[in-house]
């Protein structure tokens, strides 16, 4: 519906016929709401965009939700995650709520970049880790206390990991729990060990209380090593680790350059959610910050 919309506007520059032909198609009841939709779909979207909903199956609502984000580098982002991971509205306009797309990996990159991998991604029709691995993630579902441990916090996931894994996002099936790693004859534990169909990978999940130390990338990396040595199948991708801290410090991580190229990914954990004014202007001031010192 919306590529023919388009078309129309393309060839008859009509706005004329453009009423006449959706009142035709839509009926009279509503014409005019649904219409404004029309238009603001067929102004907002690209004919590629377009092209690539219909070859998709998106549906009209999808379309509609899309429609009304200003951005073209979220909208694509939003479209191709609808596309892949078989959202249906409902998780569509959750995840644009809950500004999914300023928490991956991908939005703190420049516009170019970010063109180039998102084009990637749906050519090849696959995931990227830039497009799973999130900054921070929204643990409000395990309904934790004010005060807790890293115990309770990796109690309350066990106890509802469908939710976990949802927030997590999906493709996500739960492998291990305190996975006993031995390395000269000393146990170590390993919190929440997942895999990911669609990566291929092993994820490595440490749950920290606190901000980010440095000593968490040497814990980590040793893990992923013995992951790497020890279970990881043949046809698998090399693992890949997240630290999980319930306090920000981007700084460290900066300074790591754990935020590129790593198999070392760090976020931040809320247990209640932030008001929205606020978390918009932190990402929107990370994501400036993080393209700034890009390279």
């Amino acid at each position: 519906m919306c590529f023919i919309i388009r078309e129309l506007i393309m060839v008859s520059k009509s706005l004329k016929i453009l009423r006449l032909s959706c009142k035709k198609s839509m009926g009279k009841g509503g014409a005019r709401k649904k219409l404004r939709h029309c238009l603001r779909s067929a102004e907002t979207f690209s004919e590629d965009e377009i092209r690539y909903a219909a070859r998709t199956q998106l549906t009209w609502t999808h379309i509609k939700s899309l429609s009304y984000i200003n951005d073209s580098l979220e909208r694509q982002f939003y479209a191709q995650m609808c596309a892949k991971e078989h959202w249906d509205t409902r998780t569509l306009d959750e995840q644009i709520d809950k500004q999914l797309y300023q928490r991956t990996a991908i939005s703190t990159k420049p516009e170019e970049i970010i063109k180039k991998e998102l084009v990637e991604a749906k050519n090849k029709n696959q995931l990227l880790p830039d497009l799973v691995f999130r900054s921070s993630y929204f643990l409000d579902m395990l309904g934790l206390p004010d005060i807790f441990s890293e115990k309770e916090l990796e109690d309350a996931i066990i106890s509802q990991v469908e939710d976990f894994i949802k927030e997590l996002g999906s493709d996500f099936t739960f492998v291990a729990r305190q996975k006993r790693i031995t390395v000269d004859s000393i146990d170590y534990k390993l919190d929440l060990l997942f895999f990911h169909r669609e990566l291929r990978r092993l994820v490595a999940i440490d749950l920290k209380l606190g901000k980010f130390k440095p000593e968490y990338e040497g814990q980590m990396l040793l893990y992923l090593r013995y992951l790497n040595k020890n279970e990881r199948k043949e046809w698998e991708e090399s693992p890949i680790g997240l630290i999980l801290c319930s306090e920000g410090n981007t700084e460290h991580v900066e300074y790591l350059m754990l935020d590129k190229n790593s198999p070392i990914k760090v976020a931040q954990y809320y247990t209640q959610l932030p008001d929205k004014k606020l978390l918009a202007e932190k990402f929107k001031k990370a994501i400036a910050i993080a393209k700034e010192n890009y390279q």
